[in-house]
């Protein structure tokens, strides 16, 4: 078997792919629509919307199987996102790259399979239009051409996920973006006893710079500030630009998470000073979520914007 290699472009394509905040986001019909219709068309098992992240292949659409994720060192796909043609296994079988692959001695069995890349709106290769037999079969040029426009459907979609969930000058979750992963990642916690923690940001005296140094510079230092905050959370908490200068991010883990990264953060902003003209300072508000107390986000939310505040009054007090 053949381990699919790592594009050249892997770490850029990951931080791309993560920023969609997509992964292990509950079924969409507008997604399942597209897969319907190209299982019925091409008359397969298998249909499936796979985004390939950095140690698995995960699936925001399935048709026929019940399977969300496999490793990806045994995807078809992991090999389909490293070229922009459409990826064509006639016959795996007789295949060397994929002949004692699991997937193909094992179930699903996989004989035929063709994967057309999703491109995102940053032009990177983040998964593939996938469909799967355990029959061997040829493509015409006319099924490749179907199979590509079926994938510019599946490419509008993420392109719109994108528009309506991204914040456009940070390129993190905006409020819409943030409440859709943070909801489903509170339910999470609920169900499985999980603990989570929410960390409430304001930056402090934005809007002198704006005022100041007009809104160019504004601009810059909730870049700035938003980059900080991706280094130096994990891939896996959510975080969002509420509006203005309001920054919010969701942990999920042990108990009493947040110290050691907040602490990390202040570090980093003060070794990456250089990179900004102007000071960037901020309070937060931490707030352990407690199911019994937090019935609602927006419960959680008023909590740390609370703790935030008094944060705030008493660093302006502390300060000569």
């Amino acid at each position: 078997m053949e381990k699919p290699p790592l594009p050249d472009d892997e770490s850029a394509r990951l931080s791309s792919l993560h920023s969609l905040r997509i992964l292990d986001t509950p079924d969409e019909d507008r997604f399942d629509r597209i897969t319907r219709m190209a299982q019925r068309v091409f008359d397969v098992r298998i249909c499936l919307v796979s985004l390939v992240d950095s140690d698995r292949q995960w699936f925001k659409s399935k048709q026929g199987t019940d399977v969300c994720e496999t490793s990806r060192e045994i995807s078809f796909c992991g090999h389909a996102i490293l070229d922009e043609e459409i990826l064509i296994v006639s016959d795996a079988a007789g295949d060397p790259r994929f002949s004692d692959n699991p997937l193909v001695t094992d179930d699903p069995k996989i004989r035929f399979y063709a994967g057309c890349p999703i491109g995102d709106p940053k032009g990177f290769r983040i998964g593939t239009l996938c469909l799967i037999d355990p029959q061997p079969r040829v493509m015409t040029e006319s099924d490749i051409a179907t199979l590509a426009d079926l994938t510019a459907m599946v490419e509008d979609e993420v392109k719109v996920t994108s528009q309506v969930t991204i914040d456009e000058l940070t390129e993190v979750a905006n409020r819409r973006g943030f409440y859709q992963i943070a909801n489903h990642l509170l339910s999470l916690c609920r169900r499985t006893g999980t603990a989570a923690e929410l960390a409430y940001f304001d930056l402090d005296g934005f809007k002198s710079i704006n005022d100041a140094q007009g809104h160019a510079a504004g601009d810059e230092v909730l870049r700035h500030f938003a980059q900080l905050l991706v280094r130096c959370f994990r891939s896996a908490d959510a975080i969002g630009r509420l509006g203005g200068d309001e920054f919010v991010v969701l942990l999920s883990g042990s108990a009493g998470m947040s110290g050691t990264p907040l602490k990390r953060l202040r570090d980093m902003a003060a070794e990456a000073a250089h990179e900004i003209k102007h000071k960037v300072a901020w309070s937060v508000g931490a707030i352990q979520f407690d199911p019994d107390r937090h019935d609602t986000l927006e419960s959680l939310l008023a909590e740390a914007d609370s703790r935030m505040y008094s944060e705030k009054v008493r660093r302006r007090l502390a300060s000569p």
